[in-house]
């Protein structure tokens, strides 16, 4: 578990924990670990950094898979996988900057492929869940003209990984944006248009910003034959996320969750004919624990349809694993 300090490190911990795992910590903070391993008694920290190889060897030594939690994952990712890879141990992360999860892909699919190893980047809030949700949407459909995933978010209070995250993506489009057009990512410097989206009810039609663009345009085209594949966000979220005096998340039950609230809609189009899917859920950090720990579940009890480099869509029965997260999200799918 790389990055276990951090606000969805730590809730991956606990889950894995709920979930009979016993997660070993790792991460680049030591003091940060140390304090970690007082409060989670029995557990053991080993500190690891991803510019030093033979760390990250000890951190893995004996495991049975990696989460990557720690971002900027364009750092990260590609050193963590390289160490899954001589550990023979699935790698899953969780990642939603763009650049980098097509990067894992294009660097490492064939190599996991003739090594027959599982490296699932993106199983996560962004991109992990609508890649489900547009894959059970899809149902037997092969290819759609088009996917939509909305974002009805309540409110986003961004933590310090995405901070940083978010500033290691903007120097490296150099302030460009992205979207997902003609069956490829596309770069441009046009102003985001702002929509209405009819989300179901009780939320209802929001103001959304258009070609707010999320991990799923990686996700979800790395399998499904969808050649325009957009992502829009609230626009109460999106200015939350852009303000620099933003707080942090804030916990409000017991389990450590903030009060935000998801409706993620997911829209698939082929002809005139349109499928539909809706997740609904509180707190989107929180929500990539269940998302990333199932995920190493069904890895190691070989419930998985793909090897190599696989998004949550193409290796995971989509439909299955979603009502498996009953007790996060409550799920609607229209056909």
């Amino acid at each position: 578990m790389f990055g276990a300090y951090g606000h969805t490190g730590r809730f991956v911990v606990a889950q894995l924990r709920d979930r009979g795992f016993v997660p070993v910590l790792s991460g680049r903070d030591a003091d940060k670990l140390r304090a970690l391993a007082a409060s989670e008694p029995g557990l053991d920290a080993r500190p690891a950094s991803v510019d030093d190889p033979a760390s990250l060897d000890r951190a893995l030594a004996g495991t049975s898979a990696v989460i990557n939690c720690a971002g900027p994952f364009g750092t990260t990712a590609a050193p963590v996988i390289e160490a899954a890879l001589r550990a023979r141990i699935p790698y899953v992360d969780v990642a939603a900057e763009i650049e980098a999860n097509a990067d894992t892909f294009a660097h490492f699919a064939d190599r996991a492929r003739a090594a027959g190893a599982v490296i699932v980047p993106a199983m996560a809030f962004y991109g992990g869940l609508g890649d489900l949700l547009a894959t059970a949407a899809m149902g037997d459909w092969t290819t759609a003209d088009e996917a939509h995933i909305a974002y009805g978010l309540n409110s986003w209070h961004p933590t310090a990984g995405t901070r940083a995250a978010s500033k290691a993506v903007q120097e490296r489009r150099n302030g460009r944006r992205v979207r997902y057009t003609n069956g490829r990512l596309e770069y441009h410097t046009d102003d985001l248009p702002t929509l209405e989206w009819p989300f179901p009810e009780p939320m209802g039609t929001r103001s959304v910003l258009g070609e707010f663009t999320m991990a799923d345009v990686v996700t979800i085209p790395s399998h499904l034959s969808i050649p325009e594949v957009r992502t829009y966000m609230t626009v109460e979220a999106a200015k939350d996320v852009s303000a620099p005096d933003t707080p942090t998340p804030a916990a409000v039950d017991e389990h450590g969750r903030s009060a935000q609230t998801f409706l993620v809609d997911v829209v698939v189009r082929s002809g005139g004919a349109e499928r539909r899917a809706v997740a609904r859920g509180q707190d989107i950090y929180a929500v990539t624990a269940p998302l990333a720990v199932e995920a190493v579940h069904r890895i190691l009890a070989g419930q998985t349809k793909a090897v190599g480099v696989a998004s949550a869509g193409e290796i995971f029965d989509a439909p299955d694993l979603l009502r498996t997260l009953s007790a996060h999200i409550s799920l609607e799918v229209r056909q």
